[in-house]
């Protein structure tokens, strides 16, 4: 059975978000094909959709390795999110359907329960399902790939603390989804405003000045063959 390059694509740039392969690492389209359990030509076309995303660059004599970004380029990711989330939220108010009010709903009542219960891994998750389904909810497919490139990007590029008061936290995810019910697009993209402002100060550049780099995560997250890369 063929896997599609989307598969491998994916596969590649999660285990890059992760650390598996360093900033500047080759990335052999043999080692990879032997990596995922899969041909080269679904190798190479996620590579080109890897350096088309940012994540990886073509080197003379090099051939792919994963792109070194600089400290402009993570800021201005962070700029950019604090410009689209609330766009996204604004459109979802006019936009979204019963089912994407269902799963919002489900998701801060999730998170609003594991605050107080201090689960901070669990609310890293389902922070990011709840800004995936926002996103979904704005009925914007080139604005909802946009945001989700983003968040893979500065998943990358930093590292986030937990918020001093999670609670605060949810209960402003929780204000975005009752004016995204109401239909009132300026409230959901005013409170969406602030609270990607105060998620955005919560976070720390993972190479601050191209100098020392954490600890390399040696163990993919996808080891050959893995089933998900089937989906």
């Amino acid at each position: 059975m063929r896997i599609p390059a989307h598969s491998v694509c994916t596969a590649i740039r999660d285990d890059i978000v992760a650390g598996v392969y360093e900033r500047g690492s080759r990335l052999t389209e043999e080692l990879l094909a032997r990596r995922y359990g899969v041909s080269r030509v679904p190798v190479r076309e996620a590579l080109r959709t890897l350096e088309a995303e940012g994540f990886v660059v073509t080197r003379r004599h090099a051939g792919a390795c994963v792109a070194e970004p600089t400290e402009q380029e993570a800021s201005d990711l962070l700029e950019m999110r604090m410009l689209l989330e609330p766009l996204g939220a604004a459109r979802a108010a006019q936009r979204r359907t019963e089912a994407h009010l269902k799963v919002l709903r489900g998701l801060v009542r999730l998170g609003q329960e594991r605050s107080r219960r201090g689960s901070s891994e669990d609310l890293r998750s389902l922070g990011g399902w709840f800004h995936e389904t926002l996103a979904q909810a704005s009925g914007s497919p080139a604005l909802t790939s946009t945001l989700a490139q983003l968040r893979h990007k500065i998943a990358w590029m930093y590292a986030v603390e937990a918020p001093a008061n999670p609670a605060e936290s949810w209960a402003e995810h929780g204000g975005i989804v009752d004016a995204v019910a109401r239909g009132d697009s300026e409230r959901a993209r005013a409170i969406t405003a602030l609270h990607t402002e105060r998620a955005s100060a919560v976070h720390r550049l993972r190479f601050p000045g191209g100098g020392d780099r954490p600890e390399r995560v040696r163990t993919s997250q996808h080891p050959v063959n893995v089933t998900s890369l089937r989906h």
